[in-house]
């Protein structure tokens, strides 16, 4: 009996630090990174993006207002799309951005700032580039809350790690746009308006302060070194408490049996 004491108890304390250990190593493969998205073109639209990734796998929350809400008497369709840059930190652009000197920054000449479409945020189906232009999985009306759980694409993840992802809604309200911008074409597609497909908002993703840094966000890799100390420290105190309290609880026993 004695033996038993002094094993099961100490047993007891290892077993919650691996449980805890298990939880910290799980939690350093969770990233998270969030936007505040501002209005371009005039739009007047706000927002806010939150997205977090789990191995290959996205959850993304986003809540948006303020956008053009009818188009030809429905729902306004807005695309929104995560788009990546390599090298550089994507940005949202400015104004000096519009070469044409329409008064409309479109999407090809907002790209030098935040780069090509990594993943687009479709509320269903496909959500790589080819989806980009697809107006029945896109957000619908002046307001809409987006949440969406899907498998991303490594060369998105990869710009995320490296600060290189903004996120960019589109869908301009022609009535607010010159007469000039409001009969032109879209640069991407001339089957539909300027209006249509260029960008109402924009925010670069940054780290959220709730993710732990971990390493070189390049590659992922973190050091967990502080981490590792930390819990071994933490296990030591735990096993030498559990292994004090094992042997009072013993040899209080052995007094009552006395």
């Amino acid at each position: 009996m004695r033996k038993l004491h002094l094993i099961a108890v100490p047993a007891m304390a290892l077993g919650m630090i691996a449980a805890a250990a298990a939880g910290a190593s799980a939690e350093t493969n969770t990233h998270s990174y969030q936007t505040e998205l501002k209005a371009l073109n005039g739009s007047g639209a706000s927002g806010t993006v939150m997205i977090s990734i789990s191995g290959d796998q996205a959850t993304v929350t986003e809540k948006v207002s303020g956008l053009a809400k009818t188009f030809d008497g429905k729902p306004y369709p807005h695309v929104q799309h995560i788009h990546i840059t390599t090298g550089s930190q994507g940005t949202c652009p400015t104004m000096k951005a519009d070469k044409s000197g329409d008064g409309v920054i479109s999407t090809t000449e907002g790209m030098p700032s935040y780069g090509m479409i990594g993943t687009t945020l479709s509320t269903k189906g496909d959500t790589s580039d080819k989806a980009a232009l697809d107006l029945t999985v896109a957000g619908m009306g002046d307001s809409f809350t987006y949440e969406r759980t899907f498998t991303m694409n490594a060369k998105t993840i990869k710009a995320l790690k490296a600060g290189n992802g903004t996120v960019v809604v589109h869908g301009l309200d022609p009535a607010k746009l010159s007469k000039k911008a409001a009969k032109e074409k879209s640069d991407l597609d001339p089957k539909l308006p300027l209006a249509a497909t260029s960008p109402a908002l924009c925010g670069t993703l940054t780290a959220s302060q709730m993710d732990m840094p971990i390493g070189n966000p390049e590659t992922g890799g973190g050091n967990t070194a502080g981490m590792d100390n930390g819990m071994i420290a933490l296990g030591g105190g735990l096993v030498l408490v559990a292994a004090g309290a094992g042997v009072y609880m013993v040899r209080r026993r052995q007094g009552e049996q006395n």
